[in-house]
């Protein structure tokens, strides 16, 4: 069963999104919260393996209360989808520098929403996918390109460099594995172990690693 933790102001979205998610068989809502602050405490104490975080709130916003989270985990940290009606760049690149596992906007689709937490609790990050590919070029454009940290290339093999650059393309598995005449489950053996060796959750942390210490090729 995925634990899941439900942090929006208004009362009647989380009944909403807990009836869509409750109602898929495998998902269990475990907490409500109705401001960042509260989601910290909460997140501490339950340890929910999925965090809906809205990002406009009172009394601590969500991207704020992310980087906390995350921060505060006593152990493995739970994965954050950020929930929000703002399709607006300032919030999804803040979403991801926050450390959020995905975003998706609060008019998707019910069985969207539903995909979105069982992918970010099986290690998949993901945007909505109306903005990936925008998302992805635009964080390359305005993230600084440093000077390639040669202590963070030198834990990937070659290989893994590079199935991780193609990643930070917006390429899929299948994709990759299209491109570099493999096969797709090796695609996925080599993405887990670089994923290991970085200390990343998901894929779309491992995109955000990639361009913060210059092994994306620009």
């Amino acid at each position: 069963m995925i634990r899941v933790m439900l942090v929006d102001d208004q009362a009647i979205v989380r009944a909403g999104f807990r009836v869509i998610l409750e109602d898929a068989g495998d998902i269990e809502v475990v907490a409500e919260a109705s401001s960042g602050s509260a989601a910290i405490e909460l997140a501490r104490r339950l340890q929910p393996d999925v965090i809906c975080m809205d990002v406009r709130m009172p009394h601590g916003d969500g991207l704020t209360a992310t980087r906390q989270i995350l921060a505060n985990a006593p152990g493995s940290p739970p994965a954050v989808l950020v929930v929000t009606t703002f399709d607006l760049d300032e919030y999804v690149f803040g979403a991801l520098e926050s450390g959020a596992s995905g975003f998706i906007l609060k008019d998707c689709e019910p069985e969207d929403l539903v995909e979105a937490i069982r992918r970010l609790a099986n290690g998949y990050g993901l945007v909505d996918q109306a903005v990936t590919h925008r998302v992805i070029s635009e964080f390359a454009k305005r993230t600084p390109a440093p000077p390639s940290d040669a202590a963070a290339a030198h834990q990937l093999t070659a290989r893994e460099t590079e199935i991780v650059e193609l990643l930070a393309q917006g390429l899929s598995n299948v994709e990759i594995a299209d491109r570099l005449f493999i096969e797709t489950s090796t695609v996925k053996s080599h993405l887990g172990r670089a994923m290991a060796k970085i200390g990343v959750r998901d894929r779309l942390q491992t995109v955000v690693w990639a361009y913060q210490n210059g092994v994306v090729r620009r």
